[in-house]
């Protein structure tokens, strides 16, 4: 009896940590409706709420100023936007500061500006959104989150964090891997363009 106890003990504890690592990696989000965005303060375009954006692919990263990993995938964004952009896609940069509720809308411009942003911006100032999108943030790791969301308004991929972009002349084994999750998500919004 105290054998199959044990048992259960690890089993549970395994269980517990693959729930850990899926939280983590977002696929709890894959499948799910993708929550509303309404947010008030924006740039390049009027508020965006996902039921608008219904028929398109939406690529949504949060980002903020001061984040290396968000410097360093604007240059994917801006060219995701521009391959795919008159094939149905709309990129969707959200600004969340750090820390929550210290921001400005001159802020968020002139980060915007700096990492040349001209698809729409929009001002999660006090995180509801990421926390509707992204919830439980203290077991994620990563509030530099991107999602890709189908016509139907679906989350069909989630990139957990950090950095993703071409390696271009980098040769480290860390930028290989922004490497191959950039080409995940190419491959990703080019297969949702095409249902």
């Amino acid at each position: 009896m105290k054998l199959v106890a044990a048992g259960l003990v690890l089993f549970l504890a395994a269980a517990h940590q693959s729930q850990a690592a899926d939280l983590g990696r977002g696929q709890d989000r894959l499948g799910l409706a993708a929550p509303p965005l309404p947010l008030k303060h924006g740039m390049h375009s009027p508020p965006l709420e996902m039921s608008e954006l219904r028929g398109k692919v939406v690529l949504l990263r949060w980002w903020t100023d001061g984040c290396p990993f968000c410097v360093a995938t604007a240059p994917a964004l801006r060219e995701l936007q521009r391959k795919y952009g008159n094939r149905g896609l709309q990129v969707i940069g959200i600004f969340h500061p750090k820390p929550p509720g210290d921001w400005s809308v001159e802020r968020m411009r002139l980060a915007s500006e700096r990492l040349g942003f001209t698809f729409p911006v929009a001002l999660d100032a006090e995180w509801t959104a990421l926390n509707r999108w992204w919830p439980d943030l203290e077991k994620r790791g990563w509030t530099s989150v991107s999602f890709v969301v189908d016509k139907t308004g679906v989350i069909r991929y989630v990139h957990p964090g950090g950095e993703f972009h071409e390696a271009g002349s980098r040769n480290d084994s860390a930028h290989a891997q922004c490497e191959r999750e950039y080409r995940q998500i190419e491959r990703t919004i080019n297969s949702l363009l095409t249902e």
